[in-house]
Formats: C-alpha cells, structure tokens, sequence
C-alpha cells in the first residue's frame, strides 16, 4: 500500500468515515461518558488502544481462524485486551476508573472496534491494520473530547475540570474557568444536552463536507470517485 493510501486511512478515521459522526457506532458511551472533556479523553485513549490491539492481533491471525468461528474469536479478542485496559485503570487511575464505571468493560461491544476488525483488519495486513485503528481510535476519541467539551462549558461554565484523575496532581490547576458568576445551561450536562449536542457536530461536519466539495476542481472530485470501491 503507497503513502498515499495510508493518508486516505488517517483521512477516513479522522474525519471522512468518522465512526462517530458518519457511521454512527459507539454512540452509547460517546453520549453517557462526555459530561466533561476529561472523561471523554479517559474513554477515547482506551478506545483507541482496544481498536489498535485488536485490529492487529486480527490481522495476524486472519489466515489462521475459519470463517465460521470468525466473530466469537474477534470477540474473544476485544475482550482479552478490554479487560488489560479495565485492570490497568483500575490500578493506576482508580478515580477516573470509578467515574467512567460500566463503560469501560462495554467497550467489548463497540460496534465500531469489531466492525473494524471484522471489514478491514481480517482482510488487511498488520501495518495497514494497526493505523486503521489508530486512526479510526484518534477521530473517535475527537468527537468524544469535543462533545464533552462543549457540554461541560456551557453546563458547567469550566474546562478540563478534574484533569487531575488522569494526570495526576500535576494537572490540579489546569482546569478553565468563565468565572463564578456563570450560572451553565443544565441541559447541556444532561442526556438531552447530549443528543443535542451530538446533532450540532453532525450537522457542522457536513456543512463544511458540502462546502469542501464546492471547492474541490471536477478533476479531483472524479478522481476520488474512481478510487471508491464499487465504482469501476
């Protein structure tokens, strides 16, 4: 596969098949978690770490499994290194770990880890794999910092509140304030705000996909087209 090719896998994973904001997959921790920036960041890097670990160990053993038996060893899979992920936060960010509770173990049933695994990294070798993850684990793990983000400044009038829980004392004094007199939008903090903050992303991403493709030269946009699967 070319640099070129791999540019178009960071491109997809980053923002133009972003598995929140254009597949659609994880949306249950991407909504409960993102009351705050921090937990979103909490979720998102073992997201990521889960998506590369298991897309590369699918990779590698992709000759090896029969095709009937292909999804519970997936499967079986997310779960070993999901269970790695919950054991090591557990030990080494136990607040955090308390703050984001049931939502780590579900990350075995993120429909984006095993629908990566099962349409890219058991069809692909180990490098492509493992930055398809990567990339597809950073845009997620975006739209999670995003989301929370914007809900907990205009919920809570703050910014990375508690950073602390995942970087320790040295983050105490990192959390931005709009000042004691800001009162915050309640909504915003609940599963409402959520939703509705969701949709705003959505929305904003396919404003500026329109207004891309506007720019784009004919020659480009053609280009594009020959290269999507299905068009030759």
């Amino acid at each position: 596969m070319s640099d070129t090719s791999y540019g178009r896998l960071i491109r997809e994973g980053l923002w133009s098949n972003n598995q929140a904001l254009v597949a659609l997959l994880g949306l249950c921790p991407l909504l409960a978690v993102t009351s705050t920036a921090i937990n979103g960041l909490g979720l998102g890097i073992a997201t990521t770490f889960v998506l590369v670990m298991s897309n590369a160990t699918v990779s590698l053993i992709r000759n090896l499994v029969r095709p009937e038996v292909r999804l519970p060893v997936f499967v079986i899979v997310i779960a070993s290194f999901v269970t790695a992920v919950e054991l090591s936060m557990n030990a080494w960010f136990h607040d955090l770990y308390k703050v984001l509770g049931i939502f780590i173990p579900l990350i075995v049933t993120n429909c984006a880890i095993i629908g990566r695994a099962e349409a890219f990294a058991s069809k692909s070798h180990l490098l492509q794999a493992i930055v398809d993850g990567l990339a597809m684990g950073l845009g997620f793990t975006c739209a999670l910092v995003t989301l929370g983000a914007m809900r907990e400044l205009l919920g809570m009038g703050t910014l990375f509140s508690q950073a602390d829980l995942m970087f320790g004392d040295i983050a105490t004094n990192w959390t931005m304030s709009l000042g004691t007199d800001f009162k915050g939008m309640l909504l915003a903090i609940l599963p409402p705000g959520a939703f509705l903050g969701m949709g705003l992303m959505i929305a904003l991403k396919n404003i500026i996909d329109n207004r891309l493709s506007r720019t784009k030269p004919a020659t480009v946009q053609a280009a594009e087209a020959d290269m999507e699967p299905g068009t030759a």
